[in-house]
């Protein structure tokens, strides 16, 4: 081997190793999203291993080379929700010339027209898995905890900005309207699966915005 094919190696398995590590995360990503649509629907408990691999079609037996245990593979979903949810509202938020409470008002509003497409089925995903692990692991509960106050964070933003406009009343915390705000919600759409309709949630949408959140 000459010194040029001695300088190319390390090169050689470097690119390789990227390739492969590439692989292995598209792989990850793939087998979170899909279980996380099958959580979503059924559940934790009623979602098992061999499912979300079919679904996948990952060999069997190659879940554990990506998760700890279905546990860790729950908490990593836990982060899957959360990111595309602040991805949602996120995108909703780019280049708009709106006011902090009309985006808002288009961020919940557009969440209820997407419940409406699903035939108000599903509901939250944290919603749904805290009531469901809430009170059976504390690693979940903990994990769903921080979930919500991210959500509440990201709410809170919001009304912070509109506080500072004078859209709303200096008098009211925001970090306590966050919260009740995502708190109101979650129990919306309980009502609203039940009900099946979009009712719970143009009330929750009514009395916040026309109410609660008049300066």
């Amino acid at each position: 081997m000459n010194v040029l094919d001695t300088l190319r190696r390390p090169v050689y398995y470097s690119l390789a190793y990227f390739r492969s590590s590439l692989m292995t995360q598209a792989m990850k990503q793939r087998i979170i999203e899909t279980g996380a649509a099958i959580i979503h629907l059924k559940g934790f408990h009623h979602t098992g291993i061999q499912e979300i691999l079919d679904a996948t079609g990952v060999p069997k037996g190659s879940f554990y080379n990506y998760f700890k245990s279905k546990e860790d593979f729950g908490l990593q979903v836990i982060d899957y929700y959360v990111d595309q949810s602040l991805l949602l509202s996120e995108k909703m938020l780019q280049g708009t010339s709106l006011s902090p409470i009309d985006n808002l008002k288009n961020i919940f509003g557009t969440f209820m027209k997407i419940f409406k497409a699903r035939n108000f089925a599903y509901g939250c995903p944290i919603g749904n898995l805290s009531q469901e692990m809430g009170d059976l692991s504390p690693t979940f509960r903990d994990k769903l905890k921080n979930a919500i106050d991210t959500l509440a964070e990201s709410c809170r933003s919001l009304l912070e900005e509109a506080q500072q406009e004078g859209e709303i009343s200096d008098k009211l915390d925001m970090k306590e309207l966050s919260y009740f705000i995502i708190s109101s919600w979650h129990g919306a759409l309980l009502r609203m699966k039940v009900e099946k309709s979009l009712a719970p949630l143009e009330n929750h949408y009514r009395f916040i915005f026309d109410h609660m959140l008049q300066s």
